[in-house]
């Protein structure tokens, strides 16, 4: 009997997730609302200080966006960023006419190189976006102190990192301007679309919070549950329309409560995978520093030099076998737009070029099991001869 597909990813929906939702519907306030601002409140304390602007949005590119605008990048500007990412994290570069300068990665990481992101700054360097990938720290405390010396602004994309830690702290609480987290259906929570923005910078946040609706000079939440007439605002800018839902709060407040439990599942899958793939000729993804926490959002496997098949050969024998499997990332160097406005070629970024050619992300997720493992190992053992 044929063994039913194992998805990539598979969210984690539980009953508190979806009364909270109907508890919503029912309020008859489904827009922005008390569950966003709940929502929002709940994010500063979970990352452990309520002090922090934490600005829930519809999407981590709305949130990179917000925030490079509020940083006032713009035409002439450059802003440096890793090659091996999603486009979304570069393109908010160029909504606002401004730049980007892509880097190589780290061979061992695949998170942004910091050696290149010093040899990239240029008159023109305004800000760095790095990307923690798959969930494991970017080297933060060599990018802090790379941008102060040089008087750049840190934006994290932080869309893999929930929950994890650099320096023993949590992301969203270092020396950076602003952190962007992703809620997206395969997050490690979700919200279904949504992300969030957190900063330390209450003038960004002021910034942010106006432009995320329409750059108006009131909150609408505030101005439709005043108990006097509170009708007239301000349009003070152009500003975007990049609110959360209460509907998609509601969702983030509960899974917001199991994202530790969440974690520490997914850290188990890896374990599992650790020990199920050893001796394949697999380079496995890096464990995280000693006491450091890894989010372990993406559990990206690299095919060996000893491998006897290529890497889309690899997927398809995966996927014939019933396992969905994906891949992380498409450099940017290798898509038409990136590639041909600034003429790149895989040869100026050898790492994330060879990473690409050879990785798999695996499926890894919390309702996972140590049987579905074992299945995508012996997958991957028969596709991978000995």
């Amino acid at each position: 009997m044929q063994q039913p597909f194992l998805p990539f990813a598979l969210p984690d929906i539980g009953e508190d997730e979806i009364a909270e939702v109907v508890d919503t519907l029912r309020s008859g306030w489904v827009t922005t609302g008390p569950k966003a601002k709940r929502f929002e409140g709940d994010f500063s304390a979970f990352l452990g200080d309520p002090s922090l602007h934490s600005l829930a949005v519809n999407s981590a590119t709305a949130g990179l966006h917000l925030t490079l605008e509020a940083l006032g990048i713009g035409p002439g500007d450059e802003v440096i960023t890793t090659t091996h990412t999603f486009t979304a994290t570069a393109e908010v570069v160029r909504y606002l006419g401004a730049d980007v300068v892509l880097v190589d990665i780290d061979p061992h990481t695949l998170c942004i190189d910091i050696d290149a992101v010093e040899a990239a700054i240029s008159p023109r360097t305004r800000a760095v976006i790095p990307v923690h990938f798959g969930g494991l720290a970017a080297d933060m405390t060599r990018l802090l102190a790379l941008a102060q010396r040089h008087g750049l602004k840190v934006v994290e994309d932080a869309a893999h990192a929930l929950p994890t830690t650099c320096g023993g702290e949590l992301i969203g609480t270092l020396g950076s301007d602003a952190a962007v987290f992703s809620f997206y259906a395969n997050k490690t929570i979700t919200t279904g679309e949504g992300g969030m923005v957190v900063t330390r910078s209450e003038a960004l946040a002021q910034r942010m919070k106006t432009m995320r609706l329409h750059g108006m000079s009131r909150d609408a939440f505030d101005r439709f549950t005043s108990k006097v007439p509170s009708w007239y605002y301000e349009i003070v800018a152009p500003g975007f329309k990049y609110n959360l839902t209460d509907i998609a709060a509601a969702i983030g407040i509960h899974q917001l409560k199991r994202a530790h439990a969440f974690q520490q599942r997914r850290a188990a899958v890896a374990a599992w995978y650790g020990q199920a793939l050893a001796g394949l000729p697999l380079l496995l993804p890096p464990q995280p520093p000693w006491g450091e926490v890894h989010s372990w959002h993406l559990y990206v496997v690299r095919l060996g030099d000893a491998a006897p098949i290529a890497r889309d050969a690899f997927i398809e024998k995966l996927f014939a076998a019933g396992i969905g499997c994906s891949v992380h990332y498409i450099p940017l160097h290798l898509q038409p737009y990136w590639r041909e406005r600034y003429a790149l070629s895989a040869a100026q970024f050898p790492h994330s070029q060879r990473a690409f050619e050879r990785c798999v992300s695996l499926p890894i997720y919390p309702r996972m099991t140590q049987q579905d493992v074992q299945r995508v190992a012996a997958a991957a053992r028969a596709a991978l001869p000995l």
